[in-house]
């Protein structure tokens, strides 16, 4: 009667995590259909929403890492709640933006740091509640279900609510959602007590992010400059050793670190890793793609160009709910190594189609099966990187699994983007088929990292208690 009282409980708390990674994940994305509607209002570019899509992305993966340590010490339900909290404020901010400065302070810097707060109780409780493989692969699908739906439906609505009222309208549906979550969470419960006495990394934290920070805004340099982006990101690189110094030094003078360096020891989670990274990059930088594509190139407004992602939706639903029962199956290697395949074939299936018909439609088979496969691959990965670590790690791994991811995120953006305005190539259109080929080589590198995860994932040994 216990245990099954504690799974009803368990199944309970789905509906907030699973509703959290939908609207996180749809503020990622539902802009790419209001660039036009946003740069004529605010006075501004489509580079300008560009840099303010990529900074909200770019702030969730810097502050990711030191949102989840900060869940040990202060419990895991406080910082979803005070997450929830910023975000509100951030949409609302947001909704009302006069300009382009107001919009990245509301959208790009609180939705993402109310994100970073938020995101890892989600993966933490998620992992402590579900014990066993297959409930934790069913609970881990929901979740990326809502996560992928998020990103790729976030078009269309974002398209239909623009169209209807007003691009403002979507952060006022942004904090409406933030409201329901917050009531559905009420019943929350942090299985782990916080333990206020932890320490926490203020040094390791700052590098951390300036790192990430300096690295992505190189990216978004390039087509400015070379020689900045190449100073910024060797900046960055450097600044990313400096953090890597920080943390052995205070490991081996007895001192909590942001992040322990067993954590990249671990060669089944560092591949998880990558595969996670490669598939939001992939995923966010192709969605960025083809909605600047259909907006600038095609002229298409904001609700066209949502109805026509409607394709990659249905995909990424169907496949991420089918993920649970898959893994019962199919190793989980097994079905990140098809979900890569597939969505590089869905990349570049929709660039052969596109670049010979004027057809809005001609979208829909390759954005279809793009979305089956990144909606296959989203749940496995997440189970072989949290599966790796005991409870008591929790906290860690889950801030450097949704970093990496929300990097990954950054990166596509900054990447795919920085080749559309580079002019590269002579015609628009070219430059779009550039940056398909580029985002499905990174789908080459994530079969690559597969290829090499175990068949079977090892049990994690507990650490002892101190």
């Amino acid at each position: 009667m216990t245990e099954q009282k504690a799974r009803t409980q368990a199944r309970g708390v789905l509906l907030p995590l699973a509703l959290a990674q939908f609207i996180c994940s749809f503020a990622g994305s539902n802009m790419n259909v209001m660039i036009n509607d946003m740069s004529e209002d605010l006075d501004t570019t489509v580079q300008g929403i560009q840099v303010a899509i990529t900074i909200f992305l770019l702030v969730m993966a810097a502050l990711m890492i030191p949102g989840g340590k900060l869940t040990d010490r202060y419990g895991r339900k406080r910082l979803f709640l005070l997450g929830l909290i910023i975000y509100g404020v951030g949409a609302l901010i947001s909704a009302v933006a006069p300009g382009l400065p107001v919009l990245i302070l509301g959208n790009s810097i609180l939705e993402g740091v109310g994100t970073a707060l938020l995101i890892p109780p989600v993966y933490i409780l998620t992992t402590m509640l579900f014990h066993d493989l297959g409930s934790r692969a069913k609970a881990f699908g929901a979740i990326s279900a809502a996560g992928g739906v998020g990103s790729a439906a976030g078009p269309l609505i974002g398209g239909l609510i623009t169209s209807a009222i007003s691009w403002r309208a979507a952060f006022v549906f942004q904090a409406l959602i933030i409201v329901v979550i917050a009531l559905l969470s009420r019943s929350l419960k942090d299985p782990v007590p916080p333990d206020p006495t932890r320490e926490f990394d203020v040094r390791g934290a700052v590098l951390s992010a300036g790192g990430l920070i300096l690295i992505v805004m190189g990216i978004l340099a390039a087509d400015n400059s070379l020689w900045l982006m190449l100073v910024m990101m060797g900046a960055g690189a450097l600044v990313l050793v400096g953090f890597f110094v920080s943390v052995r030094a205070k490991e081996r003078s007895g001192h909590e670190p942001l992040l322990s360096l067993s954590l990249f020891r671990n060669r089944t989670s560092n591949l998880g890793m990558i595969t996670q990274n490669a598939q939001w990059l992939m995923l966010l930088g192709f969605s960025f793609v083809v909605a600047s594509f259909l907006q600038v190139v095609r002229g298409y407004n904001a609700i066209e160009t949502g109805v026509i992602f409607t394709a990659a939706t249905i995909g990424l639903l169907a496949s991420s709910l089918a993920a649970g029962p898959l893994s019962k199956k199919f190793a989980q290697r097994t079905l990140i190594i098809t979900g890569f395949a597939l969505t590089v074939a869905g990349m570049l299936l929709g660039l052969w189609i596109v670049q010979g018909t004027q057809v809005a439609w001609a979208f829909a088979p390759g954005l279809l099966l793009t979305g089956l496969g990144v909606g296959l691959m989203l749940t496995p990965s997440v189970n072989v990187v949290q599966s790796s670590f005991p409870e008591s790690k929790q906290g860690e791994i889950s801030g450097l699994s949704r970093s990496v991811s929300n990097l990954g995120s950054s990166f596509g953006t900054a990447i795919a983007g920085t080749i559309l305005v580079a002019g590269i190539a002579s015609t628009p259109g070219q430059n779009y088929a550039i940056s398909t080929i580029v985002l499905a080589a990174v789908g080459l590198i994530g079969i690559a990292a597969a290829i090499f995860i175990p068949r079977k994932i090892p049990t994690p040994i507990a650490e002892p208690a101190s």
